[in-house]
């Protein structure tokens, strides 16, 4: 940046060591050592003083956010994929740029939804908790604990982007038959890799899979996304997870189909109101029926590091004059 002066950065919560240094070393960086989430006044602070702020999904920058924001401040850069948490729309009308960490989560949030889809049919949860409960376990025996298997059960996916797509793959492996919905269908080279089927109808593809992963953005449309009406269709031994956004599911009707045996159960790393959970969610915990996950989707040290080194390049390119290569526009939501 040569001798001009470093532009202030706002970070909201604590990053990665390595992440936080390199950006002490490139601006003027203000962090957030004891990581204790911002309040509305704080945010409207550092949006105040601010020439970008780093937002995570914890903080809610909305219209009444964004009303606080200086004249300096000129760029959101989003730790993390999801921006159902920024007013884009909102941002671009005041002059703000916003920007995300695409990619980098792909990986990690595919394993981690494998792994609820493991867990859920095979009952680990139980199990361990069984091993280190109260009561001994007593031995083997031919009918005790039984799960179900994965291989040969459909498989149907809501949302096949990058994620979707990661997921489709390791479900494969497992011998699963994908199928999945999305907004638009994915071309064809992408479907005969992965041995994909389409539904262009949501409805019809929830009445006749086994599991059904969600793995699609928060936005407005996709907002109770599986509502009553649609969770309803599934069928009676079916399996969901969730590892994208809490709010696509109507989590009370959920918890109620699960608890009347109209859907075997559920695996959720996200919730509609984090990070408070669902008190009938919790119950159906506590029985084996669900598995509850706090929001560890995307929580490597390699895949934070990536995420923070996407938004240092984002905010370079940014104050070097030039299009971040990461920006977010309402149209894409």
């Amino acid at each position: 940046m040569g001798n001009r002066k470093k532009p202030v950065v706002v970070v909201t919560r604590k990053l990665p060591d390595s992440v936080e240094t390199r950006m002490r070393e490139l601006f003027d960086t203000r962090l957030n050592i004891d990581d204790t989430p911002m309040t509305s006044a704080d945010l409207a602070e550092a949006m105040a003083d601010a020439d970008v702020l780093v937002p995570t999904v914890t903080d809610r920058v909305d219209a009444h956010a964004l009303g606080h924001a200086g004249e300096r401040l000129k760029l959101i850069a989003n730790f993390g994929n999801g921006v159902d948490n920024i007013d884009v729309g909102a941002a671009l009308a005041r002059g703000i740029t916003v920007t995300n960490t695409p990619g980098v989560l792909t990986e990690d949030t595919a394993d981690m939804t494998m792994a609820l889809m493991l867990a859920v049919p095979r009952r680990l949860t139980e199990g361990a908790n069984l091993m280190t409960g109260e009561n001994q376990w007593t031995g083997w025996t031919p009918t005790w604990m039984l799960g179900h298997r994965l291989s040969g059960k459909r498989l149907g996916i809501i949302g096949m982007g990058r994620i979707g797509q990661a997921v489709a793959k390791r479900a494969r492996a497992f011998g699963l038959q994908i199928h999945y919905h999305n907004r638009q269908r994915v071309p064809a080279r992408i479907e005969e890799a992965l041995e994909a089927t389409y539904w262009e109808s949501l409805d019809q593809m929830l009445a006749r899979m086994d599991i059904i992963s969600v793995n699609c953005p928060h936005t407005p449309a996709t907002y109770h996304l599986l509502s009553a009406r649609r969770l309803k269709l599934m069928q009676e031994g079916a399996y969901l997870v969730n590892t994208a956004r809490g709010e696509i599911i109507d989590e009370n009707a959920l918890a109620r189909l699960i608890e009347t045996g109209d859907i075997a159960g559920a695996g959720l790393d996200v919730f509609e109101h984090e990070p408070a959970v669902n008190p009938k969610l919790m119950r159906l915990a506590r029985t084996g029926k669900v598995l509850l996950l706090p929001h560890l989707g995307s929580a490597t040290l390699e895949g934070r590091v990536d995420m923070g080194t996407k938004v240092i390049i984002n905010i370079q390119t940014f104050m070097d004059g030039h299009r971040p290569p990461d920006r977010v526009l309402p149209s894409m939501l």
